[in-house]
């Protein structure tokens, strides 16, 4: 399974990681990516309702990171002090881009079938993958 984190404001992938296929493999996977991001104070995360899960939540507070994640609609783990901001909103809408990268990775990237066998093998051709992403990227934005 590859995971990417992106920044809001170009879209460009600035940390990747494969692991094991498992839905608290990508909860821990997207606390160790924020891990490694610098120590910059008010950094907020945006993320899917896949993330709204105390692990997830508390993980990134505990970085001190705001953790933007869709609120599940009956028990979620942000409360409404993060949801009534106006970065909360914001957040939700810039966080619909990672999906143009995995796009882009399946279509012109191949990453839709792989054709290595290990995770030595795919964490590299992922890591590689979302470097040429970058590239096309930075192409479209000195322009």
């Amino acid at each position: 399974m590859g995971h990417i984190l992106t920044e809001n404001r170009n879209g460009l992938i600035v940390e990747a990681e494969v692991t094991e296929a498992g839905t608290s493999k990508e909860w821990d996977a997207g606390t160790t990516m924020l891990a490694k991001q610098g120590t910059r104070p008010g950094r907020t995360v945006g993320a899917d309702k896949g993330y709204d899960t105390l692990e997830f939540v508390e993980g990134s507070r505990g970085l001190g990171i705001t953790p933007h994640v869709a609120a599940k609609s009956l028990r979620s783990c942000i409360d409404k002090r993060t949801t009534g901001t106006e970065g909360y909103k914001i957040s939700q809408v810039k966080r619909k881009r990672i999906e143009e990268c995995f796009g882009w990775m399946k279509d012109i990237g191949l990453m839709r079938k792989l054709r290595h066998v290990g995770r030595a093998k795919v964490s590299w051709i992922f890591r590689f993958t979302a470097a040429a992403y970058n590239l096309t990227r930075l192409k479209v934005l000195i322009v």
